[in-house]
């Protein structure tokens, strides 16, 4: 089975965190300074602080908070006490910190940010692959995700369970209603627009024949031009799950290794009925565009 890419913590994924951290350092120092912290506290005030979960959740981003603290030069140490994809409890300590005062206090919320944000994803991705557990479904990510956060974003949901679209347009074919719609007039086939994919792919200079080629459908009709071209993912677009248990049927009456991905306003509450109907793969744009931020604080110990 052809799969996309699945992202991991590298250095890819490290780069696109330190671009993040240096616009998050302008926005909140606009080049300028701390001015509360530099009132109030001593330059040579030392001190220690732990990392702590406010609510339950899946933890996503110690290594981008390391990263930041490391990025922004920091006179700080952050000590890891969990590991992302790791499950905590409200009041669990993931990290302490420590290291000059006015450094923490003026670096606090950069670090809460990214790991607040991420662990909100990897949280929900947990929910939706929990709802699942025990069919032959996984859950995959999209496209819809925050600008310059999507690796990181896409990082955060493989701390959840869960599994990686296509990273961007550039790493798969996914031929969409659109590029059916426009075709639509020359007459264009969803099964001639998979032929034509997999030609364009075989003449590119090196040889790309073996990325996947995906193709969304939304009527039953279209699923079955389609199916002879054995593209190695249809992705079926808010289809009921009637169509979606006959589009299965379809598939394994055709012998056909093509997976079959089910997508469309998917919720926590029709994704297991979604997961029964025998699909393969089931996307879900909210793990990453309707994630809420996981609450996680600073809990000062001691001041020098």
């Amino acid at each position: 089975m052809k799969e996309f890419h699945q992202v991991e913590w590298d250095e890819r994924t490290a780069d696109d965190c330190r671009q993040l951290v240096r616009l998050a350092v302008r926005e909140d120092l606009d080049r300028l300074f701390d001015v509360t912290t530099l009132a109030l506290v001593s330059e040579h005030s030392r001190g220690s602080a732990r990392v702590v979960v406010r609510q339950p959740g899946v933890l996503a981003g110690l290594p981008a908070a390391q990263l930041a603290v490391a990025e922004m030069n920091l006179d700080t140490q952050l000590e890891l006490l969990s590991k992302d994809g790791d499950r905590v409890q409200a009041g669990s300590a993931v990290a302490k910190w420590r290291g000059s005062t006015r450094d923490l206090l003026t670096t606090e919320r950069i670090v809460l940010n990214l790991l607040g944000r991420l662990s909100g994803i990897a949280t929900l991705t947990r929910s939706f692959v929990d709802c699942i557990a025990g069919t032959r479904a996984r859950i995959y990510d999209t496209r819809k995700t925050t600008p310059g956060w999507r690796r990181l974003e896409k990082y955060a949901v493989r701390c959840g369970g869960g599994c990686n679209h296509r990273t961007g347009l550039f790493d798969a074919v996914l031929i969409k209603d659109n590029h059916l719609a426009q075709g639509t007039s020359r007459g264009i086939t969803p099964r001639e627009a998979v032929v034509r994919a997999r030609d364009f792919l075989a003449g590119c200079k090196p040889d790309r024949s073996g990325d996947i080629v995906e193709i969304e459908v939304d009527t039953l009709d279209q699923f079955r031009d389609v199916i002879p071209a054995f593209p190695d993912i249809i992705l079926l677009d808010n289809m009921s799950p009637e169509e979606m248990q006959e589009a299965v049927r379809l598939r394994d009456e055709a012998g056909a290794a093509t997976q079959l991905e089910a997508s469309g306003g998917v919720r926590l509450e029709s994704v297991r009925r979604i997961a029964e109907c025998g699909v393969d793969r089931i996307s879900v744009g909210a793990v990453t565009h309707s994630a809420t931020t996981l609450d996680i604080g600073l809990d000062w110990d001691a001041t020098g």
